[in-house]
């Protein structure tokens, strides 16, 4: 029996609500996409013979209608590199509108996983896609896992959640650039010098559950424990971020290490870094890396806080997130060469 009581035609949106579920779901499952589970591919194709829909006469008044909704969860605080990303996300706004996206920025506390989860929960009904800056914890893991469950696109960016359901994720090897700044601290260090052993590396990391922090400390570890064993690396301390709390962290650092010779950030907050060693006279005497270009480390590069940066290029990762979420929803396919972010190591002798 066919329900529909609207005059114009039925069409792929009116599955969708019937069933539900998303209309990129319901698009899915009446194209023959993977991607759904059986018991949502269920609902759909219920609703398709209850509604009596042929998609092939709809298809030309869906192409025209069509438009989708995108999240893009960023952690808020002032992460400056994430701004960027914000910044990037609104600078693209006509390649979105053409396309008939719609993009909201959520910003959220991704160190706390019982919040991440909760706000991860309110988007379906709301949105096609998410992408997000991902917390590997079971809470959120689960939380991703019911999206995609329910027939969102769910994308990572910057830092993954591997074993979720996940699509795509979005970002650099971490663990490639994590051994890129073991060996930028090595090599500027060198070997010992005349029977001195070789010093102790402080490690400042915003949290132990962000995939993209621990792949760059596993990373580091690896290069210094097989090349440079003269160095000690102590253990990791988290700031999450946040620059005061990073001050602090390396004020505590220096007063307990006095053979501190070097200090590695894995993530943001390196302005704290820079204070607590201005204020202990150590500028330039303290080799640092650090993570990403914004306009406080490209400072810290030219005044020699900091001797070299890894980095992402933030524009890439926008583009290659906008392209992979409308591929899953639309079923078409992912250039893996394309959206393929590139770790770039930035000393100030290159600054672009």
């Amino acid at each position: 029996m066919n329900n529909h009581s609207s005059d114009g035609p039925l069409t792929l949106r009116d599955v969708a609500a019937a069933a539900g579920v998303s209309l990129a779901t319901a698009d899915r499952v009446v194209n023959g996409r993977p991607g759904v589970s059986d018991k949502t591919a269920r609902k759909v194709q219920d609703a398709v013979q209850r509604l009596g829909f042929r998609p092939l006469a709809a298809a030309a008044e869906l192409a025209r209608a069509r438009s989708w909704r995108f999240a893009v969860i960023l952690p808020g605080g002032g992460n400056r590199f994430m701004m960027d990303i914000a910044d990037t996300i609104r600078a693209q706004a006509d390649w979105f509108r053409a396309r008939r996206i719609g993009v909201e920025i959520v910003e959220a506390d991704v160190f706390d996983a019982d919040t991440l989860a909760e706000q991860l929960a309110a988007l379906p009904g709301r949105f096609d896609g998410v992408a997000l800056v991902a917390l590997d914890h079971p809470r959120i893991r689960a939380a991703i896992d019911d999206l995609v469950e329910g027939g969102m696109a769910v994308v990572t960016l910057v830092s993954d959640a591997p074993s979720s359901r996940r699509q795509h994720y979005v970002g650099i090897d971490n663990i490639a650039a994590g051994r890129t700044a073991g060996s930028l601290v090595g090599r500027f260090l060198g070997p010992p010098r005349n029977g001195e052993t070789g010093g102790a590396i402080g490690i400042v990391t915003g949290s132990g559950s962000l995939r993209d922090h621990a792949e760059r400390r596993f990373g580091f570890g690896q290069v210094l424990a097989e090349e440079y064993p003269h160095l000690t690396c102590l253990t990791p301390v988290e700031g999450r971020d946040d620059p005061d709390r990073n001050r602090d962290l390396v004020r505590r650092m220096l007063t307990d290490t006095p053979d501190l010779v070097a200090i590695y950030n894995t993530g943001e907050g390196s302005v704290g870094i820079g204070e607590a060693l201005a204020e202990a006279g150590l500028v330039r005497k303290i080799l640092c890396v650090g993570h990403e270009l914004t306009p406080a480390t490209r400072r810290m590069l030219l005044d020699g806080s900091f001797a070299a940066l890894v980095a992402q290029d933030p524009g890439h990762e926008v583009r290659s997130m906008g392209r992979v979420l409308h591929a899953l929803v639309t079923g078409q396919e992912i250039v893996a060469a394309q959206e393929h972010i590139r770790v770039q190591v930035i000393l100030r002798d290159n600054l672009p």
